[in-house]
């Protein structure tokens, strides 16, 4: 018989600057649950290999000379890649313990980031990620490269970090209903991530009474302290006047719509939300 893991707060580790805000919101949550920590560093695919077909360039023999010369410079570059991720994985290990968290494991792996998620998936309590990755440098425009693909291949809550850490004292729970907005509020109902922070019920649009009514009712039945309010306007907009005029350090919400080509003609509200917000985002699908 296979023995069962407990569920880790997985946390995605590279060069970016939300690295150690990852490390410290895994910490985080792992010191609330209880749960392990897992630190991932994903090697990419290079996407134009080092080694080239250059026949009909040059000379046969210089070709061959020339070949094994780039077969070298690839295996020292993946060398050092490995070298400089445990580097990485060290140094958000330390972090992570000496932010409270108990259990915390490395490990490093090729492939695509989705592909390795995807793998990991049935162990994973909570993703923990950057909204940018390294190659987006100190920008603070535009969204990670693999974020989208990510989001929408994972069914697991993923925890989006735009910021260094802060302790959230209020949440934000932007609810409509829908069965992503059910399984986020049953997540904050549930979870011991959530015991004791204050915990606002949004609902931007028509018919928001009975809506409303049926999330404050579950939450104070879990014991949350609850406050609700329907909001009028441009959603994306709403929600982000609200957040900051109640100072939401988190917010939980349905992550994109099942339609891919609705996304693609209308854009997101998730997408719009990651670009739009200077707060955490705890995405659920």
């Amino acid at each position: 018989m296979t023995e069962q893991k407990d569920p880790i707060v997985l946390s995605c580790i590279d060069g970016s600057r939300y690295s150690g805000a990852v490390c410290d919101y895994a910490a985080w949550i792992a010191h609330r649950t209880g749960a392990p920590i897992k630190l991932l560093h994903n090697i990419e695919r290079a996407s134009t290999p080092a080694v080239a077909d250059l026949s009909g360039s040059i000379g046969l023999g210089s070709q061959e000379e020339l070949l094994e010369e780039l077969t070298l410079l690839e295996q020292q570059r993946s060398k050092l890649q490995l070298e400089q991720g445990r580097l990485m994985l060290d140094e958000a290990r330390t972090r992570a313990e000496n932010a409270g968290a108990g259990r915390v494991v490395t490990c490093q792996r090729h492939g695509s980031l989705a592909e390795s998620l995807i793998e990991l998936e049935d162990h994973i309590r909570v993703l923990v990620l950057g909204i940018r990755g390294e190659e987006h440098g100190e920008s603070n425009r535009g969204l990670g490269a693999q974020l989208e693909s990510v989001v929408r291949a994972l069914h697991k809550p993923i925890l989006v970090v735009n910021r260094e850490f802060k302790a959230p004292q209020a949440i934000m729970l932007a609810y409509d209903g829908s069965e992503a907005a059910r399984k986020a509020l049953d997540m904050v109902a549930t979870s011991p991530v959530f015991k004791g922070i204050n915990c606002h019920l949004v609902h931007v649009g028509d018919r928001a009474d009975a809506v409303l009514a049926e999330g404050v009712e579950a939450l104070q039945q879990a014991g949350l302290t609850v406050t609700s309010a329907n909001l009028e306007g441009k959603t994306v907009e709403a929600l982000i006047a609200y957040q900051q005029e109640h100072s939401i350090d988190l917010t939980v919400m349905g992550a994109f719509s099942h339609s891919r080509l609705r996304d693609l003609l209308l854009g997101s509200i998730t997408a719009k939300m990651l670009l739009a917000t200077n707060q955490p985002l705890l995405l659920l699908r």
